[in-house]
């Protein structure tokens, strides 16, 4: 599956929350990943047609797949690849998706405590 932000969601998107603005990162997530990724096909992004991303939009549409869904980081990197000619945009990306990953562990283990 190929999903190009900028041309099927928003060449805009902002925001973490639907209080946001009406193309956020949690709307992104539950329209065009959480399905996809649950059912295990493997979705390639294009970042290139967008404007611009807040970090906020970032981190809520794929750092939210480990929050929110429990997905693996294993799991979310078999599944998740990233077209763009901006290669630190999509490490901005994974540096999220680590964060969410790191904090969920660290929450685990201090709940099993």
């Amino acid at each position: 599956m190929y999903i190009d932000i900028g041309k099927q969601f928003s060449r805009y998107p902002a925001g973490r929350k639907p209080a946001d603005g009406q193309f956020n990162g949690e709307l992104f997530r539950e329209k065009y990943l959480k399905k996809n990724l649950q059912n295990g096909l493997h979705i390639k992004i294009s970042l290139d047609n967008a404007v611009s991303y807040g970090s906020s939009f970032l981190e809520e549409a794929f750092g939210g797949l480990i929050r929110v869904y429990k997905m693996g980081l294993v799991r979310i990197r078999e599944l998740l690849s990233f077209d763009t000619k901006d290669p630190f945009l999509a490490d901005e990306i994974w540096r999220y998706v680590e964060d969410a990953a790191s904090e969920s562990q660290s929450a685990d283990s201090s709940i099993k405590k």
